[in-house]
């Protein structure tokens, strides 16, 4: 992936907090991480785990995708696989508790939904337990997925689908021993 689709959400994390007139201090105690982690984010020198953007991204009420500000053009129908930005590539770094999620619904004002693939290495998880407003779906293209929902584990291979409502405490992982490849679809948009 070229530098310039490589998102950086620096700059949009900081421009959020200071709308909601938030401090360091006032994300990273509600965060749970430290006010140095959240100056290292807002300076693109450290990439947060896909579970403390969720938590940053409910703190300042907005949502992960909005934090990269990854908008297409509005009339734009096909996206090439060259064309998509990859969110958990930051700087070139490969570091979002092993997962990475193509974009192939990018985020843009007014969206109702927003879709990925997931692509998960060996262990990849959720960095813990998720919780928000919506509903969810996907399909495992590739590999397994390990998807625990209000406390029940479902075994997922390859062809295998899921739904439920996000409000429900929610994880997942790739527990294989390959790369698993998962289209991932939320409504509204919460990554």
């Amino acid at each position: 992936m070229s530098d310039d689709l490589a998102p950086r959400i620096g700059a949009h994390l900081r421009r959020a907090r200071r709308l909601k007139s938030l401090r360091l201090k006032d994300v990273a105690d509600l965060c749970g991480v430290s006010v140095s982690f959240i100056s290292k984010i807002e300076n693109n020198r450290a990439v947060p785990s896909l579970s403390t953007l969720h938590r940053i991204a409910r703190v300042l009420g907005t949502s992960v995708s909005a934090l990269f500000e990854i908008e297409e053009e509005v009339m734009k129908v096909v996206h090439r696989p060259h064309e998509r930005p990859v969110a958990g590539k930051v700087q070139n770094m490969v570091e979002w508790d092993g997962i990475e999620a193509e974009i192939i619904v990018p985020y843009a004002a007014g969206r109702r939904l927003e879709g990925f693939v997931f692509i998960m290495e060996p262990g990849g998880h959720s960095g813990g337990v998720l919780c928000h407003e919506g509903e969810e779906c996907g399909y495992v293209l590739v590999g397994e997925l390990e998807l625990v929902v209000g406390g029940k584990t479902y075994h997922l291979l390859e062809g295998d689908s899921f739904f439920f409502h996000s409000d429900i405490p929610h994880a997942y992982r790739n527990p294989g021993k390959t790369t698993a490849r998962v289209i991932w679809i939320n409504t509204p948009p919460t990554f």
